[in-house]
């Protein structure tokens, strides 16, 4: 296997150490449009290489593939690059993996009640060109989209008869201090990524409503608010509806009544976010701006972007756990597959920043990420993973996933509540 990582950035610079640990590959080129930026990621290992890369170009990305024989390419970059990467993987022949699917539009007339160009519509319209070259588009393999779609799976395989829900919850106790140890805002993940999935309308499924749009519909931002209790001492945290992949993989290959992604985003957040949103600076398009050496153009989303903390730099100066999972209620099932009542489950995974931080360098948020497309390469080097066409994680057995997490040192659980 010969691995293309599109992105030297905090995921992607955690990807190559996790991977550095393991020997299912021949090489792994690291690419980055700041090409000094990737030589520094593909040090974690000799097996590694730099190059540079425009990511917005597909003809650049399959030029890069045939220079080194490619086999995979991951893509770690913003989902604004989606369809070039995946674009080019194709012309070159190679398999394609991602962590976020091709970006949604609103609903022109009705944005807060219909859905659009769904998340990962333009790659699923490909579907069929993928399947009939004998190529692999595995599609949202990181933690979230990724490992809550792999524990869908799961339950529906062995703990479920009947599924009345999948709800994604993602929450997290994650703090970043300045250097006299105050409380400051620094996002752990790409803020670009950020804003594009909070202030999007929240997109949920339901089966009853499958005769229009498909079962998927809007709500307005921020909706649905809802007290979770996360386990090993995050607590109970308010989650609200955002635009996830998950609700759009899901449904394609778990039998369920309903589909939710809610997360834990803080009321400081959803105020930031806001913000924002009102004085325009979530806007991708540029605007005219004027400067001493005359006017210049820039998109306001970057902007923001570059003044905050990089999320790869806050691990030092940041503590507390974050989780990702997958909330699950339903008709439980015993070893025979026979219905056993209502069951309530909750499957997840956290990761402590101090480990994190401590056994890899890296801040928790981006190493939880980056380790499930890592186990997903080496699932499909080892075989026990295959297919073609443009598939989500449910496509796939989750055992063989889950097992091999746990030989990666980060074990997953599981929590029944009362019902």
């Amino acid at each position: 296997m010969r691995i293309l990582l599109v992105g030297a950035g905090g995921v992607g610079s955690a990807f190559c150490a996790i991977a550095a640990r393991r020997d299912f590959f021949e090489t792994i080129v690291v690419a980055d449009h700041d090409e000094a930026r990737a030589g520094r990621a593909a040090e974690a290992d000799p097996r590694f290489a730099g190059a540079q890369v425009d990511a917005s170009s597909a003809d650049a990305v399959a030029a890069l593939c045939r220079e080194h024989a490619i086999t995979h390419v991951m893509n770690a970059v913003d989902p604004r690059f989606v369809m070039p990467i995946f674009e080019g993987a194709f012309a070159a022949g190679a398999d394609y993996l991602d962590m976020a699917m091709s970006l949604s539009q609103r609903h022109p007339e009705a944005p807060y009640s219909k859905v659009g160009v769904k998340l990962g519509d333009e790659q699923f319209a490909q579907a069929g060109e993928w399947e009939a070259a004998g190529r692999l588009a595995l599609c949202g393999i990181g933690v979230e989209p990724g490992l809550s779609d792999v524990f869908a799976r799961y339950a529906a395989d062995h703990l479920f008869s009947q599924i009345d829900e999948l709800g994604v919850r993602d929450g997290a106790n994650l703090v970043v201090r300045d250097d006299e140890g105050n409380e400051i805002f620094a996002p752990s993940f790409s803020i670009w990524t950020t804003i594009e999935e909070c202030l999007n309308p929240p997109v949920v499924w339901e089966k009853s409503r499958r005769d229009v749009d498909g079962g998927w519909f809007t709500t307005p931002p921020f909706s649905e608010p809802e007290v979770f209790e996360f386990p090993e001492g995050i607590g109970p945290v308010e989650c609200v509806n955002v635009e996830h992949e998950e609700v759009l993989l899901m449904p394609r290959w778990v039998d369920a009544q309903r589909v939710t992604f809610k997360y834990g985003l803080g009321e400081e957040f959803i105020g930031v976010l806001r913000t924002l949103n009102a004085l325009g600076l979530d806007r991708t398009d540029p605007v005219r701006v004027p400067s001493t050496g005359g006017p210049v153009e820039i998109s306001p989303r970057d902007v923001v972007a570059a003044v905050l903390p990089d999320p790869a730099s806050v691990g030092p100066r940041m503590t507390g756990k974050t989780c990702a999972g997958l909330w699950v209620t339903g008709t439980g099932k015993d070893g025979q597959g026979n219905p056993t009542g209502p069951r309530s489950t909750y499957l997840f995974h956290v990761v402590d920043n101090d480990w994190a931080m401590k056994e890899y360098g890296h801040q928790c948020v981006v190493w939880q990420t980056a380790v499930n497309p890592v186990v997903a390469l080496e699932l499909l080097a080892r075989g026990d993973w295959s297919g073609v066409g443009v598939l989500g994680p449910e496509a796939f057995d989750a055992v063989p996933f889950l097992d091999l997490l746990d030989d990666y040192g980060s074990p997953w659980g599981m929590r029944d509540d009362e019902v």
